[in-house]
């Protein structure tokens, strides 16, 4: 958390507070914003189904309503505490459908290598498609690599480098975590069928189909923001899928929602394709509060409605 509070106050230290006034009240459209909340709930939906349907294999039968309403608390709970909403989620389903919560935490595992598998493949297929662009770049401009790169401030680098080692060290921290939870066989056994339950899910194409889903619900949830600003609406989709690519690696670096990295990603990536700084700058943080809005009102309408699912076993 305090991470990002430093690369948000080092990105906008200076910055002109008025025009974010002016973007939210007059210069946005904020049509193609509306449009694209569907998108981010059909993420989450997609996720929950998911998610129920690598369960099923382990003998666990959550309630439809139940699984979605524990994503949308895990994805706000991590606003507050990041990662937190991935044991939250569990916690849910042992509460209010009596899942077993090492079972669960098996299968959030797997998602989690499922994910990372599809980022990685989207990352290879945007970087051939931006091959020609990049090369095309270089020699009209006559830069090379090595001389775009000394663009960048030396608190610029600072920045980058601290945030690499940050994810590095969260990164052997959770292992050290993951390394404690794990202690007794019986857990560790559990844990491992929840990992390993893909290999009997029914339906592997019904599988696939939600892991795409949520990719592409993901990214269009972003793209069609390009479309409220003057600055990014002509830009394309080939460059909002690198954005969305270096902004997912961003939200890696564990501040709420990715706030700091993810803006610094997404700036950088618009700069590069001829966006103002103070353009960019205002774009990722118009999208990124309000998509971070959208998290925290689905994690109020998910205590809600879990509240009068306790209410009705109750009764």
């Amino acid at each position: 958390m305090a991470l990002g509070g430093i690369i948000l106050w080092w990105m906008y230290r200076g910055f002109d507070w008025a025009t974010l006034e002016r973007a939210l009240m007059s210069e946005m459209d904020w049509t193609w914003m509306w449009l694209s909340f569907p998108f981010g709930i059909l993420a989450q939906v997609f996720r929950a189904l998911r998610w129920r349907q690598v369960l099923r294999p382990l003998g666990e039968h959550p309630r439809l309503h139940t699984s979605i309403n524990a994503i949308f608390l895990s994805y706000a709970s991590s606003l507050v505490v990041p990662r937190v909403g991935e044991v939250l989620r569990c916690g849910v389903l042992k509460r209010y459908d009596n899942v077993n919560f090492s079972h669960g935490l098996g299968t959030v595992v797997t998602e989690r290598v499922v994910d990372m598998l599809m980022i990685m493949l989207l990352s290879v297929m945007v970087f051939l498609l931006q091959v020609p662009v990049f090369i095309d770049f270089f020699t009209q401009t006559g830069l090379s690599l090595g001389g775009f790169l000394t663009r960048f401030t030396t608190t610029g680098w600072i920045v980058t480098i601290l945030s690499g080692l940050f994810v590095l060290g969260m990164g052997a921290f959770m292992l050290r975590r993951y390394e404690l939870m794990t202690r007794t066989r019986s857990v560790l056994k559990e844990l491992t069928e929840g990992l390993l339950s893909i290999r009997k899910v029914d339906g592997m194409g019904l599988f696939l189909f939600y892991s795409v889903a949520i990719w592409v619900c993901y990214f269009f949830h972003f793209y069609l923001t390009f479309y409220c600003f003057a600055c990014t609406r002509e830009l394309g989709l080939s460059v909002a899928l690198v954005a969305f690519v270096v902004g997912t690696f961003a939200v890696l670096v564990p501040t709420p929602n990715g706030a700091g990295p993810w803006h610094f990603a997404v700036k950088t990536v618009l700069m590069f394709y001829g966006v103002a700084g103070d353009d960019g700058a205002l774009f990722a943080l118009i999208v990124h509060t309000v998509q971070t809005l959208l998290v925290a009102v689905l994690g109020l309408y998910a205590v809600a409605a879990l509240s009068l699912t306790k209410r009705a076993n109750e009764e």
